[in-house]
């Protein structure tokens, strides 16, 4: 934070209506260090209540021992000859993701009410390093909810694939997740600006996305309508990486290429969206 507003002209006595100031050259190294020094100010706050990712974690706990232990017994999912406790895990840890990133605009508003986005607003970083860095933070998150999800997979018997290209590729797509997400929840907290009308839109989102995946049954099981909504749901391709990276034997309908394109694509379309409306929260 600090390194962020080291050189802005009297931060605090900026006005709600301040506009960008005039955005000169500036080398990616140094833009990358931008996005770095927000995403480690974002996790400093984790780090002062470390709790929230034990709580966090009894939501995927009880996915897995309650709902796939069940339906594993039922066999009522095809799911291609995987286990569905197997098949369910991927789909449990999306969801984790989906549920840190998607509230991650409340977190912002609580900065506009502090005054803390006047005054990013006013630094040398440019709008996409912000919005960016607090991604890079929500995925760190993220992270930590993967390590969780595996331990609790592995000890229910799940066949995990513990291949170093799988796991590096699994971190990437968890980044990338929540990513997607988290500047997708700081686009409608840009939009709302209260968090009264933003939990109530949060809690009306989270469902339907997770849902209208791929995370709890295949996309061949939904109706054509909800097919179509599948299909350009992110979280489908979030959770088709996954499951090919995951699991061992584990496979993509898509192929984990075109999942990691959709995501980049989906993310780089949410930055600029999120870069263009961040100044809003200070109006």
């Amino acid at each position: 934070m600090k390194e962020i507003i080291a050189t802005s002209p009297n931060p605090a006595a900026i006005l709600p209506g301040s506009v960008e100031p005039p955005a000169g050259h500036v080398s990616p190294a140094r833009w990358l260090g931008q996005c770095l020094t927000v995403a480690e100010m974002e996790l400093h706050k984790l780090c002062h209540d470390p709790t929230e990712l034990l709580t966090r974690a009894i939501q995927p706990a009880l996915w897995l021992m309650v709902f796939g232990e069940v339906f594993t017994r039922v066999h009522a999912i095809p799911t291609g000859g995987v286990p569905y406790l197997d098949f369910l895990a991927p789909g449990v840890l999306a969801q984790s993701v989906l549920f840190i990133a998607i509230f991650y605009g409340i977190a912002v508003i609580w900065e506009r009410d502090l005054g803390l986005v006047h005054k990013l607003l006013v630094s040398p970083a440019s709008r996409a390093a912000l919005v960016l860095g607090k991604a890079l933070s929500a995925g760190v998150r993220g992270l930590s909810q993967a390590v969780i999800v595996y331990l609790l997979a592995w000890l229910l018997g799940v066949q995990m694939n513990w291949h170093l290209p799988a796991m590096l590729g699994m971190a990437f797509t968890v980044l990338l997740g929540a990513a997607v997400f988290s500047t997708f929840s700081l686009i409608i907290a840009c939009i709302v600006k209260t968090r009264e009308r933003f939990m109530g839109i949060g809690q009306i989102l989270t469902m339907p996305l997770f849902f209208a995946s791929n995370a709890m049954y295949p996309i061949a099981l939904m109706p054509g309508w909800l097919k179509v909504i599948a299909h350009v749901n992110p979280l489908t391709y979030e959770v088709d990486a996954m499951r090919a990276l995951m699991i061992h034997g584990g496979a993509s309908a898509y192929g984990v290429g075109f999942d990691f394109g959709v995501l980049l694509l989906a993310m780089a379309a949410l930055t600029v969206i999120g870069a263009r409306l961040y100044p809003n929260l200070a109006r």
